[in-house]
């Protein structure tokens, strides 16, 4: 449907950056119809800086939120949080408190959380915190809510830049237009609230994470000591001798790569199988094609299937991943099908994987790996990439100072579990039960969220 709308060129040279987008001139006049104020009025942004080199698995003092730990309509996810080794220098205006807002500005543009029990720690380069000026005239939790809001959503995902992937300026961010609501407004809201968000938080807790799941039904059919594993992954100080750097064709002498709890998962693989992932790959795992944003196109067939696409461990496509059809029949050789597993294997998000559930046209990203197996059930491949033994173990063999990455060479080389089909089947059963158990639990979640996001868009109407 056409949209049209009259601007005059003084408006539009009044912009810092001279938008000239439609999406955004129509979301600044006609979705902010209500009485306002600008968020950099409200809030000081303070933007978060890249520590990589730094991020460790290991719990310490100071840890570091980035966009997979963030949520729309939620709180902070915990479930995969990465910590900052205690070498680490952080400044003192990028360690939170417990009323930031934590807001994602490239990508999943628009995750939204308070930092509440993450006070202390920081936050990636692709966030921006929101911390309140004056905390007596604002409510925290209410401008947690409002911008987890559909209204808000739809307004921020309306000022996007958008090329390869959306991007969210400090200009545009600064001048947001906010719902202009008294301190005792705030408060008489967050009255409404309260009681749903205790509801959905008993709903939650009877919730156990993925991968929790996966690892009690792994650990009971092939003995696996988790318990042991807890116990050696707190173990950072050992010594070796120069023989172990001699064990592995690359002679690796990092402490990651030679913790005692990585040599413990290895060992608990092989007592339980002597194949490895090769042995079951029906053609080499690859790595996937790179692109440009000349090669995006909303009228194209094929999806670019990127590390933001895989992140949740499924595919979450939408029409900006697009691409045209010149770019896809050049990479057919990077295109996907039913059953392949994706894994993301650079950066913080090492690790993720997605299962191609149905046929769908997808060509996938040079940061990601496709791992296409034969004779091998497909979703009991993809539940043990996800166990807790196999993602140590990548996160103890990736390679690299500052950017971590990982290759085909070596998750080629990592122990499969070799039991029949049928037994593969009966665990996959067992687990797959389980998580669909709780995605109705989810629903029911959901329901009590959409009266939040109620309750916010009728105080601002």
């Amino acid at each position: 449907m056409l949209k049209q709308f009259t601007i005059d060129f003084q408006e539009l040279a009044a912009h810092q950056y001279l938008r000239f987008d439609g999406k955004f001139w129509h979301t600044t006049k006609n979705l902010a119809v209500y009485n306002n104020i600008l968020l950099k009025d409200i809030f000081t942004l303070v933007n978060g800086n890249s520590y990589t080199e730094y991020c460790t698995e290991e719990e310490t003092s100071m840890p570091f939120i980035r966009i997979s730990d963030l949520s729309f309509r939620y709180e902070i996810n915990g479930d995969s949080l990465m910590y900052l080794d205690d070498s680490c220098e952080v400044s003192e205006d990028k360690k939170l408190k417990k009323d930031d807002l934590i807001l994602a500005t490239i990508g999943t543009v628009g995750k939204v959380n308070l930092a509440r029990n993450f006070k202390g720690g920081t936050f990636s380069n692709n966030t921006t915190v929101l911390r309140i000026k004056n905390k007596n005239e604002n409510n925290p939790y209410f401008y947690e809510k409002l911008f987890q809001s559909g209204l808000m959503q739809k307004y921020v995902y309306g000022i996007v830049s958008k090329k390869a992937q959306p991007n969210l300026q400090t200009y545009d961010l600064q001048n947001i237009k906010i719902p202009l609501f008294s301190r005792e407004k705030q408060d008489q809201i967050v009255s409404q609230i309260e009681p749903i968000e205790k509801k959905i938080k008993e709903l939650k807790s009877q919730i156990a994470p993925a991968q929790e799941v996966m690892n009690r039904v792994f650990a009971r059919e092939f003995g696996f000591d988790l318990k042991k594993f807890e116990e050696l992954k707190k173990v950072k100080n050992y010594y070796l001798d120069l023989a172990s750097f001699a064990d592995n064709k690359d002679i690796r002498s990092s402490v990651n790569f030679h913790r005692k709890s990585a040599q413990f998962v290895m060992s608990e693989l092989k007592r339980v199988t002597n194949s490895k992932i090769k042995h079951f790959i029906a053609e080499p795992i690859v790595l996937g094609a790179s692109i440009s944003p000349a090669d995006f196109n909303k009228n194209g067939e094929y999806y670019y299937v990127s590390m933001a696409t895989v992140k949740n461990y499924v595919l979450e496509l939408d029409e900006s991943q697009l691409v045209s059809n010149d770019y896809a029949s050049m990479n057919l050789n990077k295109a996907m099908k039913q059953n392949d597993i994706i894994m993301t294997r650079s950066g913080v998000s090492i690790g993720k994987f997605a299962l191609v559930d149905d046929e769908f046209k997808g060509i996938f990203a040079d940061f990601t790996m496709r791992i296409r197996l034969q004779n091998y059930n497909p979703l009991f491949a993809y539940y043990y990439f996800r166990s807790e033994y196999f993602q140590h173990l990548i996160h103890t063999n990736k390679k690299g100072l500052q950017n971590k990455n990982i290759f085909p060479s070596q998750i080629q080389e990592f122990p499969m579990i070799d039991i029949s089909l049928e037994k593969q089947q009966k665990i996959v059963d067992e687990i797959k039960t389980e998580l669909d158990k709780q995605e109705e639990m989810k629903k029911k979640i959901n329901v009590e969220r959409n009266r939040v996001d109620d309750i916010i868009e009728k105080a601002i109407k």
